[in-house]
């Protein structure tokens, strides 16, 4: 992503993040039902049969309007989390990458994106509770626990404290850690590939094939640890007392290994388009910003200071 300092990414980041939600949020929504909805009873049916039938009953019953359910959480929070993300990342590689700022390895691109994954979890733990918990709550006659991300908030505090606010944070931190590692490495060895100089930003076309790529791979590897943490984060106080392990020992048990991929169809189709739009928004924030202050003047005026 050429030379930016912390503060350009962090800028640059929030950008690309509220372009990922605009562009994901509905697929997010039928993600999540698909991977909380109940187990049919014998001789019962299934709620939602896949993610079409999901999209379609979601639009039935609730209008195009809960799709974008929950989605207030994600916007306000996702711009800081995006751009600590990418903060994160740039710290990470100045931390991991070599001593004279040459080209970083695949290993050390990892690594600072792995890195980066640490940064966004005291944001990104409680929103996801938020967002879960309102996207859960489905049809217009349903009966309506939380009225909004604000409501939710307040009722999530009178029930457990900044405990119960933060429940999966653990969840949270598994998923993020290795999908962000993927999500940076990927999207940088495919811009490396497509942009013989790497010193000028790639197309607009490269930038949605990097970027798009990216968002797979992140969910590639996120996807098991992200099916626990929705199922942790919408069940009753109390259901799982050992957190995590009980999730992951109950689904095994009921279920099978597969089901730590459920929702994976809505996740990819949204993960393109979503991760695409970030990267836009990312590299175009960056371009703009070039313009607004050219970096050769800034050198300039750094090394006379020096």
């Amino acid at each position: 992503m050429g030379e930016m300092g912390p503060g350009e990414y962090f800028v640059c980041g929030g950008f690309g993040g509220i372009c990922t939600v605009l562009v994901g949020h509905p697929l997010d929504t039928i993600k999540v039902r698909l991977q909380t909805m109940p187990i049919p009873k014998n001789g019962e049916h299934p709620i939602y049969t896949g993610t079409l039938d999901c999209f379609k009953k979601t639009i039935r019953n609730e209008g195009f309007g809960g799709l974008y359910k929950g989605m207030g959480a994600p916007l306000v929070g996702v711009a800081p989390i995006f751009a600590i993300s990418f903060m994160g990342y740039g710290v990470g590689k100045q931390i991991f990458g070599p001593d004279d700022r040459s080209q970083l390895s695949y290993v050390e691109y990892f690594t600072a994106g792995a890195f980066s994954g640490i940064f966004t979890t005291l944001i990104m733990a409680p929103g996801e509770r938020i967002k879960c918990l309102l996207q859960i709550q489905q049809g217009l006659n349903a009966p309506k626990v939380y009225d909004g991300p604000v409501d939710c908030l307040k009722k999530l505090y009178r029930q457990g404290g900044i405990q119960s606010i933060y429940r999966g944070s653990a969840a949270t931190l598994l998923r993020d850690v290795p999908a962000s590692g993927m999500y940076f490495l990927t999207y940088e060895a495919i811009k490396d590939a497509i942009t013989n100089n790497q010193t000028e930003p790639p197309s607009i076309l490269g930038t949605i094939v990097a970027g798009g790529a990216a968002g797979i791979a992140n969910w590639a590897v996120g996807m098991p640890p992200d099916v626990l943490k929705s199922r942790l984060q919408t069940a009753p106080e109390g259901t799982y007392k050992n957190g995590i392990r009980d999730v992951f020992a109950q689904l095994i048990k009921n279920e099978g290994p597969l089901a730590l991929y459920k929702g994976i169809t809505p996740v990819l189709i949204r993960a393109f388009p979503a991760n695409a739009a970030c990267f836009v928004g990312f590299e175009l924030c960056k371009q703009f910003l070039d313009w607004l202050f050219p970096r050769h003047k800034l050198v300039e005026v750094s090394n006379r200071r020096t």
